[in-house]
């Protein structure tokens, strides 16, 4: 028997739309808590296997391969993630994903204490990456059915808290067991543990698997998100941007050591780059709290095109950075921008999707978030090791000037979802009631 799930209620007293109410649902809190423990042993792992393979080769162009194995299939998988999340129950598809990380990060470590070839080490990697891009449109289209409509936008802020704020405390655990003596095989083992904390939490809660109201084949599936995007001109606009953004704007993301040791002189195996890159974590994790909290009152197509304005005058002043002295302050304050910029548009992309919709087209913004970086790392890694950073540092500037302007929905108003329709759905699954893998009461 089955019991009717109800609309999500908070019991915070917090103003609706913050960080605040948002905690305040139970089960977002748990899963929060959960994928926070689990983002912090990735961030370990993504500071030290970058830092390990610059250090090795000393060549940006593998260190963009290796950041591809990691977020390219996002570019690939993502949609085909899409329909399985749309397809099956949630709750065990997400268990077994982040199980089979764990397993492959426990390889990994295997692998590095061998000096094992890079090419074994790349192809263990993409399996992380893969598993990764398969589960990520289900656990992200689960989160907004998690909290009501109107917290959304805080729930939002604190997922962009829990990928930055990891960016901030795995850099700074991982540099502590550094400097008593953990190697970095051992780095990827305790990652690996941490994955058993994202798997307690999707235990602990109640996923609604909301079904599509499409009777269409897989393959039409796959295409249906396409056709949703590009109906709504808010949707289009956003992914373009992001597309756009992260190709351009983004890839020294991926080549972070590289720009350390070339730029600035710093050793991306000591203690300062790694404080380097929790500063620039800090940054970010603050610019997505800012978003939901003290900016909340604020147009988000202001803070759009104010983030990008400040992104392209700080990337500026990172590129022509040449110690650590300068570049440690101006990497918090290019980790906010960008943040900043990224935390309202994904606000904004999530807002006018129905819930039926979410998991095909959030597949879609993953491919332009995460999947299209390591594209423009492994474009722009080869001119690193020709002719230093600063050229790339600089194009990121002018991109991000360029999305100040394209990007300005105040002038060129987009299409969004009209504000009774943002709705339906949420009523119509309190109406018929869902029990936690998603199947109608009395089914």
């Amino acid at each position: 028997m089955t019991s009717p799930a109800l609309i999500p209620v908070s019991k915070s007293n917090a103003q609706p739309g913050t960080a605040r109410a948002a905690l305040g649902y139970r089960d977002f809190r748990i899963i929060w808590i959960g994928l926070f423990a689990s983002q912090i042993g990735t961030w370990m792992q993504n500071l030290a296997l970058p830092a390990y393979i610059d250090e090795r080769t000393h060549q940006a162009t593998w260190v963009a391969i290796m950041g591809f194995a990691q977020l390219g299939p996002l570019l690939l998988l993502s949609v085909p993630g899409g329909v399985l999340a749309d397809k099956f129950p949630r709750k065990p598809w997400l268990i077994t994903s982040q199980a089979a990380q764990l397993v492959l990060s426990v390889l990994i470590a295997v692998l590095i204490s061998r000096h094992s070839s890079l090419f074994a080490i790349f192809v263990v990697q993409l399996g992380v990456g893969t598993f990764n891009a398969l589960g990520a449109p289900a656990m992200q289209s689960s989160i907004p059915l998690l909290v009501s409509r109107t917290d959304l936008p805080g729930a939002l802020a604190l997922n962009a808290v829990m990928l930055n704020g990891s960016r901030v405390i795995g850099p700074a655990i991982a540099a502590a067991l550094i400097g008593f003596g953990v190697t970095v095989p051992q780095i990827f083992v305790i990652n690996a543990g941490t994955y058993l904390f994202a798997v307690a939490g999707i235990a602990l809660i109640t996923i609604p698997h909301v079904r599509s109201q499409s009777v269409e084949g897989d393959l039409q599936k796959i295409l249906s998100g396409l056709r949703i995007a590009r109906s709504r001109s808010i949707l289009s606009r956003m992914l373009l941007t992001m597309t756009f953004f992260s190709f351009v704007c983004l890839p020294y993301i991926s080549l972070f050591p590289s720009i350390a040791r070339l730029n600035f002189g710093i050793d991306a195996e000591g203690p300062t780059y790694k404080w380097l890159y929790a500063t620039w974590g800090l940054g970010a994790c603050l610019g997505g709290l800012a978003c939901g909290s003290v900016l909340l009152r604020f147009d988000r197509r202001r803070l759009i095109t104010n983030a990008f304005r400040g992104f392209a005058v700080t990337m500026f002043v990172f590129a022509l950075a040449s110690g650590p002295a300068l570049a440690i302050p101006i990497a918090f304050l290019l980790g906010f921008f960008y943040f900043m910029a990224v935390t309202p548009m994904v606000t904004m992309f999530q807002v006018n999707m129905r819930d039926h919709e979410r998991a095909r087209v959030m597949s879609l913004w993953f491919m332009a978030f995460g999947g299209t970086v390591p594209i423009g790392a492994l474009a722009f890694g080869p001119v690193v090791d020709w002719i230093g950073p600063r050229p790339v540092l600089f194009t990121s500037v002018a991109g991000a000037i360029v999305l100040s302007w394209w990007c300005d929905l105040i002038r060129r108003p987009a299409e969004t979802l009209p504000e009774d329709e943002t709705g339906e759905a949420l009523k119509a699954r309190h109406a018929a009631g869902l029990d936690e893998q998603g199947v109608v009461a009395g089914e």
